[in-house]
C-alpha cells in the first residue's frame, strides 16, 4: 500500500498492485486495473519511488540471507 494525496489535499492509501498506468497530463493520473482513474498531487517520479519502495518492503519480508553470508 502507498499513501497518496488527492488534488483536493485529502490523503488516501492505494494498493500499488492495482496500478496499471501512471502518466503526466500534466497532472499525475493513475489508471487502475479496474479502469478507474485517480488524479493525485504527487509527480509521476514520486509515485514510481513509492511503488518501488513498497515492492522492496513486500519482497524482502521473510527473505533470509544465504548461509555463510
Amino acid at each position: 500500500m502507498i499513501r497518496l494525496t488527492r488534488r483536493n489535499g485529502e490523503s488516501f492509501v492505494l494498493n500499488a498492485d492495482q496500478i496499471e498506468l501512471v502518466e503526466a497530463t500534466p497532472d499525475t493520473v493513475i489508471s487502475l486495473l479496474s479502469g478507474k482513474k485517480l488524479l493525485v498531487r504527487e509527480s509521476v517520479e514520486e509515485v514510481i519511488e513509492l511503488v518501488l519502495s513498497y515492492a522492496r518492503r513486500v519482497h524482502s519480508v521473510g527473505v533470509l540471507p544465504p548461509e555463510g553470508g
